[in-house]
């Protein structure tokens, strides 16, 4: 009874108030003198002579609010409790705002003996920080790495609503593994009954529920596919799963993919100017609007923490060397690499990275063996062992983006195709109306870790899910 009486006393008090968010709160629109209104969270509290002075952070940018709490107003409060206050603004000596308080009430107590993971004024390395997954925004380092997050998706929203992109919904539960590797995750009810009750002759118990073998999505590329050809631009931003039995600093079970397919768009060229121009003007938006979260973070994840040494890639061109190319400067330089050079096996995550530094920024890798690369790339029409296919490496990630050009060969794509029974309307489209796409996805996680030089994939989304851990 007494807290309710309390609230409603703050509810009135605060009517003289005005709210502000304190990323607001700012000379030009909040001037000395005014009433004001602020709830965040306390990130600290130093006893002085006659006053106490609390910093509160709302969640709302980087920046703390200091309050001035004369002490004869009999007002005490703790780290990590929530608090709502009510006070004048002051311009400090160094022409900061600070808020002298007249009410402060916590809302929420913060007993730091009964469990809470943080202290104040520590700092815990990531390992720690991501056992606590549930109270990890309350992390500034965290907290400023979700809003660089929820702006690097605005911006890459914008951009392609900009250049006339649909975006589609591609479902989660597919019945195709669209790269084939045989890393999905299976789905079907857990209630066995309602599969039992539900099975028809010839089909598995545990298809029942579709009549076939159903699948988390590994990428929205195939259903992309089918849209463009009667919408031209269009993009999918979403999670995909991976069961992929790996807890690497680059992988997760689930992430988030940004995928695009383009109409009448049929060489190679073309697409690596598409993704080079996309992420220079994303990196550019986010680099504006989250320029002090982005410091945040980077002081922590580089030695001097300045933002210009690790963003010099976006006044250059992107290289385009091709696969032979690229091999062909591993293997001049191989004494320097832990792993052989292999033609049939690729380009290795070490591999990636050195050609990264070779090259001083990202590079695209075009044109590789058809072999190793998925059935719907197009045959490379001057060499037939070679797909019209690139990759896109970037510092400290390495592969960022793959895309390639489709095959729109309906002879050729037929020969290709993994499994006709499931995949006979992919073929369809190459038979009614067919033009040639092309289209890339974009790991957005690996964007996220590239962006802020964080060396933990799992520290770019709010809840990782890897093998052997799916907490929450």
């Amino acid at each position: 009874m007494a807290l309710l009486c309390s609230r409603l006393l703050l509810r009135n008090a605060s009517r003289h108030y005005h709210f502000y968010r304190i990323k607001d709160l700012s000379l030009e629109n909040c001037k000395p003198g005014n009433k004001v209104n602020v709830k965040g969270w306390v990130k600290s509290v130093r006893n002085m002579k006659g006053n106490l002075f609390v910093d509160i952070n709302d969640g709302s940018g980087p920046r703390n609010l200091q309050l001035v709490v004369n002490k004869e107003k009999n007002i005490d409060t703790a780290y990590g409790s929530s608090v709502d206050a009510c006070g004048v603004i002051v311009a400090s000596p160094k022409n900061q705002l600070e808020l002298h308080v007249d009410t402060l009430t916590e809302v929420g107590k913060c007993p730091l003996t009964e469990g809470y993971p943080f202290y104040p004024k520590k700092s815990y390395p990531p390992e720690y920080i991501r056992n606590h997954l549930h109270l990890r925004s309350r992390v500034n380092s965290m907290a400023s790495t979700f809003r660089v997050r929820h702006e690097a998706t605005r911006a890459f929203n914008e951009y392609l609503q900009q250049e006339g992109f649909v975006q589609i919904h591609t479902p989660v539960l597919t019945s195709n593994d669209c790269e084939g590797a045989g890393e999905a995750f299976l789905v079907k009810p857990l209630n066995e009954q309602l599969l039992k009750s539900m099975a028809k002759e010839n089909v598995p118990v545990d298809h029942a529920y579709f009549d076939r073998a159903t699948f988390l999505t590994v990428s929205g590329q195939l259903h992309l596919e089918a849209m463009s050809h009667g919408l031209d631009k269009v993009y999918t931003f979403g999670p995909t799963f991976r069961a992929e039995n790996c807890k690497s600093n680059i992988h997760l079970s689930e992430f988030y993919m940004l995928e695009l397919e383009e109409a009448f768009m049929d060489t190679l060229e073309e697409l690596t100017q598409r993704v080079e121009g996309m992420l220079k003007n994303v990196t550019k938006n986010v680099l504006e609007r989250s320029e002090a979260d982005l410091s945040v973070i980077r002081r922590l994840t580089t030695d001097d923490g300045k933002l210009e040494k690790g963003f010099r890639w976006m006044d250059r061109p992107f290289p385009r060397l091709t696969y032979e190319e690229a091999l062909d400067i591993l293997k001049a330089n191989e004494g320097k690499l832990k792993s052989p050079v292999r033609r049939e096996e690729g380009i290795n995550k070490e591999q990636e990275l050195f050609l990264v530094d070779h090259c001083q920024g990202p590079v695209f890798v075009c044109y590789w063996p058809k072999e190793i690369k998925s059935f719907y790339m197009r045959e490379n029409a001057a060499n037939p062992l070679l797909a019209d296919a690139l990759d896109l490496l970037v510092p400290h990630v390495g592969e960022l983006v793959g895309g390639s050009v489709r095959e729109d060969s309906y002879e050729r794509l037929q020969r290709k195709l993994p499994n006709q029974d499931v995949l006979q309307w992919y073929l369809d489209l190459r038979k009614f109306g067919s033009v040639t796409t092309a289209g890339f996805g974009l790991g957005f996680e690996r964007y996220l870790s590239w962006l802020l030089n964080v060396h933990n994939i799992k520290d770019v989304i709010p809840f990782p899910r890897w093998a052997h851990n799916c907490v929450m």
